[in-house]
C-alpha cells in the first residue's frame, strides 16, 4: 500500500482561508471529497486544486480587464477615497 500525506480539515481551511465549518460542508455535498478514519476526515491534497492554485500565473490580460472592471464600476468611490 502506497503512505499518502493526507491533510486534516483543519489544514484545509487554513490553507483555504475558510472555516473548518465551510470544509465540512464541501466534505457533505461532496464537492471536496474526503475519507473517514473514525471520527474525522482527512482530505488528499490531489482533491482540492485551489492548494495548487498560484497567484503568479493569472494571466495578466486578465487582471488588466478586472482593473478596468473596477475603475469603470467604482470610479468615483476610487477617487473620494484617493483625496482622503
Amino acid at each position: 500500500m502506497v503512505n499518502k500525506n493526507f491533510l486534516s480539515t483543519t489544514e484545509v481551511a487554513k490553507k483555504l482561508g475558510i472555516s473548518r465549518i465551510s470544509v465540512y460542508k464541501r466534505i457533505k455535498s461532496g464537492s471536496l471529497p474526503a475519507r473517514q478514519i473514525g471520527r474525522n476526515f482527512v482530505i488528499d491534497p490531489e482533491d482540492v486544486p485551489e492548494l495548487f492554485a498560484v497567484s503568479g500565473q493569472i494571466d495578466k490580460r486578465e487582471i488588466d480587464n478586472l482593473v478596468k472592471k473596477t475603475v469603470v464600476e467604482y470610479g468615483e468611490t476610487l477617487r473620494l477615497l484617493g483625496k482622503e
